[in-house]
């Protein structure tokens, strides 16, 4: 039981949808935790649709509550209600059958969650086909998506004369620039604009590297035998260029196992030098979506203090990696560093099964049939089939065509097209989260991560789901 809960008393508001489900909910958590709770149902269906303004002249507070919690979707200030309260006010989650997990991550040390000790390095593959106005603006996108450093792509075989000028650009904008390429006229234009990382350094240019006057990255000339790496390390320290190694992270099919081995084995060989991985080589050439991928390889660096990535967007099932990036190192850093699992605690990595579905059950939505006294639906999906639930009516099927097929049997014929269409829509929805195991919500966006859209605002949507009294 968690002390900080015992005792309390709680003050739970919502809408006629969820009644049901939240006084099931709260009759469980009220004895595992402890806490009294109280429950004020509005005038309103979708407990969503609320927002803080609507709430303030309609709340009743009972006599010695500690807390209010109003619905995770509510929307508006809380400072009006929290004076009418008088008491703490708080957003639960959005789904009331969430309430458990709501109160156990409140319970989880989550403090300073966010932080991070990876450099995303993003690169813009083929920097010298852009215009400076595209590349600016290439760059900027990737540095609001989380992006440390931009890395400048050179295209192997053309000479890019405008690199120092393209480099220069973007360091006047405050970006932090690497170079990639083995060209020697680009590199040196780069560092002399600015450039503060060279990728990449073998035995075949770290002569050069002395005249740059900046930091390098050293890759070994065959990754597969880490031939001359050694030798280039050394180079570099008797000219005292600044570095980080990299050992090559290598495709599947084509040793990545064994590159794997390498960078522990370099991590044991040079204990104190900086690492760095190119996750690319994986997430752009393995026919699957980024985001596990990138997930799973951060959490190897964070655990063998390798302290920097680089990444690129270039195949569309790796369209979002620098966000994945920077979500998953947030992740993994809370994971590595309070010994913890990377479980339960950042949803917006979760995109395609993300949602957990939630049940109501044959007799919450029986209840609810009998309960409507307006002519709206409500949609549910669950248990396989999609549910159509209106006055004193409850129809199901897997397929939504059969639904209406249904529905026109029951002579129901007040669905005029704007109803039609929208009841389409949300059946749309509700049929991609019954494929997906996803949970579904009517009138809100279905869960996809750090990939959510807000639902679309329309009309028909929100008059056919919300039912408010006018006091």
């Amino acid at each position: 039981m968690d002390a900080s809960l015992a005792g309390k008393h709680i003050h739970f508001v919502t809408g006629k949808l969820s009644e049901h489900a939240l006084r099931n909910m709260l009759e469980r958590l009220a004895k595992q935790l402890g806490f009294k709770p109280t429950v004020q149902v509005l005038k309103i269906t979708v407990a969503a649709l609320m927002t803080t303004d609507w709430i303030v002249p309609r709340i009743e507070v009972p006599e010695g509550t500690d807390c209010v919690v109003i619905p995770g979707l509510c929307k508006g200030s809380m400072r009006l209600l929290e004076e009418k309260a008088g008491v703490p006010v708080e957003r639960g989650p959005e789904d009331c059958r969430r309430l458990d997990e709501w109160f156990g991550q409140k319970r989880q040390d989550l403090d300073g969650y966010g932080r991070y000790d990876i450099e995303v390095i993003a690169e813009i593959n083929h920097a010298n086909r852009f215009s400076q106005t595209n590349l600016l603006a290439e760059a900027t996108r990737l540095r609001l998506l989380g992006a440390d450093v931009i890395d400048v792509g050179c295209t192997p075989g053309e000479s890019w004369a405008g690199i120092g000028a393209a480099v220069s650009m973007l360091v006047e904008e405050g970006i932090r620039v690497s170079v990639d390429s083995f060209e020697p006229g680009e590199v040196v234009a780069a560092t002399r604009a600015g450039a503060s990382l060279v990728l990449s350094v073998n035995s075949r240019n770290v002569e050069a590297a002395g005249d740059w006057g900046c930091e390098v990255v050293v890759v070994p000339d065959e990754p597969s035998t880490l031939r001359h790496f050694d030798e280039t390390i050394a180079r570099l320290d008797s000219l005292a260029v600044p570095y980080r190694l990299d050992p090559v992270l290598e495709p599947i099919g084509f040793g990545f196992a064994a590159s794997l081995g390498r960078y522990l084995e370099i991590r044991k060989r040079y204990p104190e030098s900086e690492i760095m991985m190119g996750v690319g080589n994986l997430t752009e050439l393995t026919d699957v979506d980024s985001a596990g991928v990138n997930t799973l390889l951060l959490g190897f660096c964070q655990e063998t203090g390798i302290r920097s990535v680089l990444t690129t967007e270039v195949i569309h099932w790796a369209q979002s990696s620098v966000r994945e990036c920077d979500l998953a190192r947030r992740l993994v850093y809370h994971a590595v560093v309070n010994k913890t699992l990377p479980k339960h605690v950042e949803p917006r990595l979760v995109t395609l099964r993300s949602g957990k579905q939630q049940v109501h059950g044959d007799e919450a939505i029986e209840q609810l049939a009998s309960a409507i006294r307006d002519p709206n639906f409500r949609v549910f999906a669950e248990r396989g089939e999609v549910h159509l639930v209106g006055k004193n009516l409850h129809l199901s099927a897997r397929d939504p065509f059969q639904l209406f097929y249904q529905l026109a049997e029951h002579g129901r014929s007040d669905v005029d097209a704007n109803h039609a269409f929208y009841l389409g829509y949300e059946m749309a929805k509700a049929m991609t989260a019954l494929t997906l195991e996803k949970d579904y919500r009517q009138d809100q966006s279905l869960d996809w991560g750090y990939l959510t859209e807000p639902e679309i605002g329309c009309a028909p949507s929100v008059a056919a789901a919300r039912v408010v009294d006018q006091k």
